[in-house]
């Protein structure tokens, strides 16, 4: 009962630390999207310009539905950014597609977390639909059958371990991204620091989603232990 108890404040306390950086992010993005950047260059006109300075070919840049919705997929090389980021001259757009286009310079530079992350992709989706019925039969079923509640261990450890190989890919797009768009004057002293702030929110929800799996992948652990009071 201890233990259960300060699971559910662990868990209450990354729910309320998830929502604040989530919060938090929204706002940075709203205000740094009224801010014109200097070169007026839009969200689509910065990738296209950061692909082309590091030789990138092949990859196109699509305008997708929805808000933050921007993403890199490595499947059919597309960077795909939301209507606010592919047509917004701000820092905030520019900053977003500077960062996914920093995943596809990853990509063509064969980085080696982008590789694991693209690894575990197809496992992590297989099992993801499944994850939440085998806990909870191994729950029902931790004294008759403890191998249950092991295999759906197993397969939420795959997705923690697919969050933390996430973090050095993330880092590492947005460093790639200012360090660009600074060299390249895209945007000035004060719209690089703006981009700057924008980007670092943004990792924390990669933070925080990822410590939040780990502290339910060790309660998990702790009941399968039986470590209980």
């Amino acid at each position: 009962m201890i233990f259960d108890t300060g699971y559910m404040l662990i868990a209450g306390i990354v729910m309320l630390v998830s929502w604040a950086v989530s919060a938090t992010l929204k706002s940075k993005f709203r205000n740094y999207s009224m801010t014109p950047i200097s070169s007026g260059m839009s969200g689509a006109e910065v990738a296209a310009n950061m692909l082309d300075a590091y030789g990138i070919r092949g990859v196109r840049i699509t305008c997708v539905e929805g808000t933050l919705t921007d993403h890199y997929n490595p499947t059919d090389y597309t960077i795909n950014l939301s209507p606010d980021v592919y047509y917004g001259r701000n820092a905030a757009a520019a900053a977003v597609a500077a960062h996914e286009t920093g995943h596809a310079v990853q990509h063509a530079k064969a980085y080696s977390f982008l590789q694991l992350r693209s690894a575990i992709v197809p496992a992590v989706s297989f099992v993801s639909p499944w994850i939440g019925w085998v806990l909870i039969a191994g729950l029902f079923m931790l004294e008759s059958a403890p191998w249950v509640m092991l295999i759906g261990i197993a397969m939420f450890a795959l997705t923690t371990l697919f969050s933390f190989v996430t973090l050095p890919v993330e880092f590492d797009a947005s460093r790639r991204a200012l360090e660009w768009i600074k060299q390249s004057r895209v945007v000035n002293s004060q719209e690089y620091a703006m981009s700057k702030d924008a980007l670092w929110w943004a990792a924390m929800t990669y933070v925080v989603a990822a410590l939040g799996s780990l502290a339910t992948l060790m309660y998990y652990i702790m009941l399968f232990l039986g470590r209980r009071d």
